[in-house]
């Protein structure tokens, strides 16, 4: 252990040698390291933020019917779900399951009296459907719907996306009507008044968006059933095991799918984003590499004749090899740390002073730079640049030590 910071020491020694040359390297790693953290950190916060979306919106798990999530039905509900209360029941009694929503997906024509509109519209279980939305579904005007799912007017309350709203003229207290095709295939309409109109952020879906009470929207459809039960657990990470677990319990009763499998917005991005990063991480590992390739390469040829002293004192080409891999390894080492502390500060002040990125495309609202700090991350990233230098100055140095010692000696 002696030897180990002996020659630790030593190797720190001669890294300063020439400080500005060493500092340099320093910088170009601290930088590339830098980059590399806090281009990780905003994707990873980037996925953090649309699993959580993703699985608030669909929830968790969602079952259904067979048959259902293939959207081949001649008429609505088709291959809807019948005995929700019950299987509400047998599904909240697990210990991971937090709350179960049932939704009923629709669509037909939305009028004002001298303007139709075609609309996609949700029953919802009005006491818990906004709660999991939280922040992803902002109130424009007026308030959600009511636990029992009145409006203000004579008929059911709807709520209504801000594009829809503004395409019908629509305001709160405003009376609507709702025209769809029952399970039976005819034509039957029903009285709204809308009780609030919101966005998700997305300009589309706003266009389209109309929610109304379960039990209106069964009204309309004229039946019991509904499209799927949106499942909800305590915490993210158990959808895999449990979804399994379901799977097999309901294999041929139900199909369960996890907010994974309906998340095709966060898979593009995710996939993206990782072609996007790690093509970067790439270019910063190489810039280090022969950055400190050429640290250590200069230093080898300033040192020839002191490595011929060396190995006529009898140190060997294998200890030599070590003090320039020692070197690189400070190097590189001290680089990621000094990269480490840059990108944990750069994501503290983003925190702090909360800048907002513009809203991407198709959005209408900007959301807030934010870079997630993971531990793992960082020690991936400290690893890769300290190793990374260790086998730059390896490769570096092993012709130089490899040199018989007159040749050495007589180096200019």
């Amino acid at each position: 252990m002696r030897i180990d910071f002996k020659w630790l020491s030593l190797a720190c020694r001669n890294a300063m040698r020439n400080r500005r040359r060493s500092l340099v390297t320093l910088a170009i790693a601290a930088t590339g390291t830098a980059a590399a953290l806090l281009g990780g950190g905003f994707a990873l916060y980037t996925y953090e933020s649309l699993a959580q979306a993703s699985a608030r919106d669909t929830g968790h798990l969602v079952l259904a019917a067979p048959g259902q999530f293939e959207g081949n039905d001649n008429v609505p509900l088709e291959h809807g779900l019948p005995g929700r209360a019950e299987l509400t029941r047998e599904l909240m009694a697990h210990q991971s399951v937090t709350r179960v929503l049932p939704r009923l997906q629709f669509s037909g024509l939305i009028s004002n009296g001298d303007k139709s509109e075609i609309f996609l519209g949700t029953g919802v279980d009005a006491r818990q459907e906004f709660l999991v939305k939280g922040p992803f579904m902002k109130i424009e005007d007026g308030k959600l719907l009511d636990a029992d799912g009145a409006g203000t007017g004579p008929g059911p309350g709807i709520v209504l996306g801000k594009g829809l709203a503004r395409i019908l003229n629509a305001k709160p207290g405003s009376s609507l009507t709702l025209m769809s095709t029952t399970t039976a295939g005819s034509l039957n309409a029903i009285d709204v008044t809308v009780t609030g109109i919101v966005s998700s952020g997305i300009a589309d879906i706003d266009k389209r968006l109309a929610m109304v009470e379960l039990g209106t929207a069964q009204e309309l459809l004229v039946t019991d059933k509904v499209s799927h039960l949106s499942v909800y657990l305590d915490e993210l990470e158990h959808s895999d095991a449990v979804g399994a677990a379901w799977r097999d319990r309901y294999a041929g009763r139900l199909e369960v799918r996890t907010w994974l499998d309906q998340a095709i917005f966060y898979q593009s991005v995710k996939s993206l984003y990782d072609r996007i990063f790690g093509f970067l991480g790439v270019i910063v590992l190489v810039i280090v590499l022969f950055a400190i390739s050429n640290t250590l390469s200069m230093a080898v040829l300033e040192r020839i004749r002191e490595i011929g002293t060396l190995r006529a004192m009898g140190t060997t080409p294998g200890e030599v090899t070590r003090l320039f891999t020692l070197e690189g390894l400070v190097l590189g080492g001290g680089g990621a740390a000094l990269g480490m502390a840059v990108a944990g500060g750069v994501a503290l002040s983003l925190l702090v002073f909360g800048i907002q990125m513009p809203p991407p495309p198709g959005r209408t609202s900007g959301y807030p730079l934010v870079v997630a700090v993971s531990p793992a991350m960082y020690a991936a990233a400290a690893c890769a640049v300290t190793l990374l230098a260790a086998l730059a100055s390896l490769l570096v140095s092993r012709k130089a030590a490899n040199q018989s010692v007159v040749e050495a000696l007589a180096h200019v």
